[in-house]
């Protein structure tokens, strides 16, 4: 007999008999002759990743294209290579981590397109990667509410068109880098937080010019 077919015969038997012990005995038949369910791998099981042993199988070096997606409201940092999600980190925001970046001292996490403009191998905060905020999008804001000045707007525009390090020290405010020393809370000035073995990792397998998609 087989274990799908004495299922569905225990499955009758408790649905015919009355509420009694039978009817107990049956159900408790039923459940171990059910069959185990199917394992479904779903985005958000990968999305856990980083603590699941294959997961953290070295990363193969270098990566393809490689991209990476902030995603704030779930407090992750994706890692791409051709497309192919290879790590979900965990990460911590800025103090006030709902909403775009709009001005120095605001203390949020910047939304947007970015690249990464530089790497800091000596940072304050284990190592770094610099965040090439702010934008085109944050500078055309910052110039219409008179933030910053035209021609500091010429200097953002054209340091973004060459892939550069835009203007860091304006109204608009700067220094957005995704660093290391702790992803448990929302503890930054603006800045993507990892674990320190987390942005070793990350650190090692990007480059200046790859591509940083900030989402809220």
């Amino acid at each position: 007999m087989s274990k799908r077919f004495l299922y569905n015969f225990l499955r009758l038997l408790a649905l015919a008999v009355p509420l009694t012990g039978c009817y107990s005995s049956a159900q408790s038949l039923l459940a171990s002759a059910q069959p185990a369910p199917t394992r479904v791998v779903t985005e958000s099981k990968q999305l856990s990743g980083a603590k699941d042993p294959a997961d953290k199988a070295p990363l193969k070096l270098p990566l393809a294209d490689p991209r990476i997606e902030v995603r704030k409201a779930e407090r992750k940092l994706l890692l791409f290579s051709k497309g192919r999600l290879v790590r979900a980190y965990h990460v911590g925001l800025g103090l006030s981590p709902v909403g775009d970046k709009e001005r120095e001292g605001d203390r949020r996490t910047p939304e947007g397109d970015f690249y990464v403009f530089t790497k800091n191998a000596k940072s304050a905060f284990y190592l770094s990667l610099g965040v090439s905020y702010p934008n085109l999008a944050h500078a055309k804001r910052g110039l219409r509410d008179g933030l910053i000045t035209k021609a500091q707007y010429d200097q953002i525009a054209l340091a973004i068109k060459q892939k550069k390090t835009p203007l860091q020290r304006t109204r608009l405010g700067g220094d957005i880098f995704i660093h290391g020393h702790g992803a448990s809370s929302d503890w930054t000035w603006g800045c993507v937080a990892l674990e320190n073995e987390d942005i070793r990792e990350l650190y090692d397998a990007v480059e200046i010019g790859t591509p940083v998609t900030i989402k809220p």
